[in-house]
């Protein structure tokens, strides 16, 4: 599949081929759907913590006497039915993570990049040039290129990105992402995803397909 590559000003460049192992798969949205909440479940600290009535700070005297009130019998206030008392069955700290196998972590995110592809969300860039790294300036090229600025970029380690980093760092809808950590969550939260070229030769590396016996170095 070929796509075309714009520059900063919005002018298509050039085309570039995508390879069909990566974004040209069979949408799976079940795989993507537990890849995603996989993710959201392994961001929770689960810190989360209620006392039980044993852990109330209160005193654990009778209240009054157990005859001759009128009233149900009870023991101290620290019951969960009084105010100030324990919780009954409240949450304890507690571990969220999920676990998902390797390959199916790395097919959903080459469904979610065909998905990108199927819906004209991917905006090819030729290289970030910007003068000055001003906000402004990333601000000016998402619009140009996407027509929003509601979008994912992806950079690499190069220190030319770095500039870009800083400049769009501002923009609230943005997200600046290292191309090496794509991740499920930040392809799906965008209007647009923006892939300079230099980021795209490293999404082969990463997550191209490779025969048996062979790997991803060559």
């Amino acid at each position: 599949m070929k796509m075309s590559v714009f520059d900063v000003n919005g002018a298509a460049v050039s085309e570039v081929e995508l390879p069909a192992d990566i974004f040209e798969q069979e949408i799976n949205v079940g795989l993507m759907h537990q890849a995603f909440i996989r993710q959201l479940a392994n961001l929770r600290r689960g810190t989360h913590s209620t006392k039980t009535r044993s852990e109330v700070n209160i005193s654990h005297i009778k209240i009054y006497k157990q005859k001759g009130t009128g009233r149900a019998r009870h023991g101290s206030r620290n019951a969960p039915i009084f105010v100030g008392g324990g919780q009954a069955h409240g949450p304890k700290p507690r571990s969220y993570r999920q676990a998902m196998p390797r390959k199916m972590r790395r097919q959903a995110i080459r469904c979610a990049l065909s998905v990108l592809v199927r819906d004209q969300q991917l905006v090819m860039l030729s290289e970030w040039n910007i003068k000055e790294g001003k906000t402004k300036e990333v601000a000016q090229v998402l619009q140009a290129i996407a027509g929003t600025d509601d979008a994912l970029i992806l950079l690499t380690r190069d220190m030319k990105d770095g500039a870009v980093y800083r400049a769009a760092h501002n923009l609230p809808n943005v997200t600046v992402l290292n191309v090496e950590y794509l991740n499920i969550r930040d392809l799906l939260n965008h209007k647009k995803v923006v892939m300079p070229l230099a980021a795209l030769d490293v999404v082969k590396q990463i997550w191209g397909k490779t025969p048996k016996g062979v790997t991803a170095n060559g």
